[in-house]
């Protein structure tokens, strides 16, 4: 299972993001298999930040919940991570990831990609 994250590299604060994981060697239809976005900003640890699954139930962390969304594009097989008023402090690196629950305990992980909220 290999797994691949999308998206734009540079954000200006209160700007909108998406960010989208393209998904090999399994589906993200698939049951029981949990579709999850996680992020690490500069000096801290790792944050869950939501997950996705079949059919179509989402979770989100609820500190970021007012801002985050997550869907899937099951043609594609693809998620995506869409966050919305961004700030500084949203700059970090996304990894996608999938597991066999909504939280940060995940098999396969993407290798990340930088987003810096700057402007």
């Amino acid at each position: 299972v290999q797994l691949q994250e999308s998206g734009p590299g540079l954000v200006k604060p209160s700007q909108t993001f998406s960010l989208t994981c393209t998904v090999s060697g399994d589906s993200i239809s698939a049951v029981y298999i949990y579709w999850n976005w996680i992020r690490q900003s500069p000096g801290k640890g790792l944050e869950w930040m939501g997950a996705i699954t079949s059919p179509d139930r989402s979770y989100y962390n609820p500190s970021l919940k007012s801002r985050t969304s997550i869907s899937r594009d099951t043609s594609k097989n693809q998620f995506t991570l869409q966050l919305t008023d961004v700030t500084p402090e949203d700059t970090a690196v996304y990894f996608c990831a999938r597991g066999g629950s909504a939280t940060m305990e995940n098999t396969y992980w993407g290798q990340g990609t930088q987003v810096t909220v700057s402007s």
